[in-house]
């Protein structure tokens, strides 16, 4: 298992779509502990019955949710607040190799996002249509 922090100074900071790609896909457990986020999770498992669908949950310090994400699904999020942090738990450690991603606002998916997206990096930005892998 593999723990890891993710600090966002800025509201409106997007991170994600990412999920690891066999035979390194990776369960996460997800906590906010400092400001809040609005986070998704994307079911890409083809035999699922949620297939392309997406489930998003409010995570705060205050709240003390955490959300688990399944292997075979995609997960990000946007910060709701300026100064948050993200704690994750992993079942595999990262495999740069394995890495992958889909577009946080592919028309695939349709994601509806609580508030506009200030902060992202090229690498989230850019990712090709789903329709296209």
């Amino acid at each position: 298992m593999q723990c890891s922090l993710s600090f966002n100074s800025q509201k409106g900071t997007l991170r994600g779509m990412h999920y690891q790609e066999e035979p390194y896909g990776e369960a996460k457990l997800v906590r906010c502990t400092m400001g809040a986020i609005y986070d998704v999770v994307l079911d890409l498992r083809p035999q699922s019955p949620t297939y392309k669908e997406w489930v998003a949950v409010e995570l705060t310090s205050s709240n003390r949710r955490m959300i688990l994400i399944p292997e075979g699904c995609a997960h990000g999020f946007l910060t709701l607040e300026d100064e948050t942090e993200v704690f994750y738990q992993m079942s595999e450690f990262y495999k740069p190799e394995s890495a992958r991603g889909v577009r946080w606002n592919d028309p695939a998916f349709q994601i509806q996002w609580p508030s506009q997206v200030t902060v992202i990096s090229d690498r989230d930005r850019t990712y090709p249509d789903f329709e296209n892998l």
